[in-house]
């Protein structure tokens, strides 16, 4: 989107997509439904930014700060955003399946319903996160931290859930067929109606 003197403008709906737009402050920005498609955002800082229904497809987010930004229903699909700052974002119902989620932080993050489909979350921290009714279906978790997430609800169904720290963990009816546990730490979870792995 160009205004008259032909600079881009950046703002809600926004086309955006392929952009470099790599280290740039667009903290507080308000990018609603902005289309930002295999853009190039590594380093930006999109803080406290309202992205709600954005479309960051393949977007690279490497080292992003995110955090308390608000990604509710955005797509974020085969996204790139290992060791980006997502403590308190609001990812309810986005689309992460895929999404490379390496060493970020998720602490204290909102994932209620989100789709974590096959998504890469190894040694990313979750500490306090609410991931209730999330889809993790094959998700690598390998090492992540989930002390006190809220997982209830949640579809863990094929995910390698090896060497993770689940202590203090809700996980009142998760599904867990399947799931690889070896090493898991699951002291004072709450396992209340869990569907367990098969044995």
């Amino acid at each position: 989107m160009k205004d008259h003197t032909g600079q881009v403008q950046i703002g809600p709906g926004s086309d955006l997509s392929g952009a470099n737009l790599i280290g740039i402050n667009l903290s507080k920005a308000n990018l609603e439904k902005v289309n930002l498609n295999k853009a190039n955002l590594s380093k930006i800082n999109l803080s406290e930014a309202d992205l709600r229904g954005a479309d960051l497809v393949g977007a690279n987010l490497s080292e992003a700060d995110l955090h308390e930004a608000n990604l509710h229903g955005a797509t974020l699909t085969d996204a790139y955003l290992n060791r980006a700052n997502l403590r308190g974002a609001d990812l309810r119902e986005a689309s992460l399946r895929g999404a490379d989620l390496t060493q970020a932080d998720l602490s204290g993050a909102h994932l209620n319903r989100a789709i974590l489909r096959k998504a890469g979350l190894s040694a990313a921290n979750l500490s306090g996160a609410d991931l209730t009714q999330s889809d993790l279906l094959e998700a690598d978790l390998f090492g992540a931290n989930l002390t006190q997430a809220n997982l209830s609800g949640a579809n863990l169904s094929y995910a390698n859930l090896s060497g993770i720290n689940l202590s203090g963990a809700n996980l009142t009816q998760a599904n867990l067929t399947n799931a690889y546990l070896s090493e898991t730490n699951l002291s004072g979870a709450n396992l209340s109606d869990v569907i367990l792995p098969h044995t």
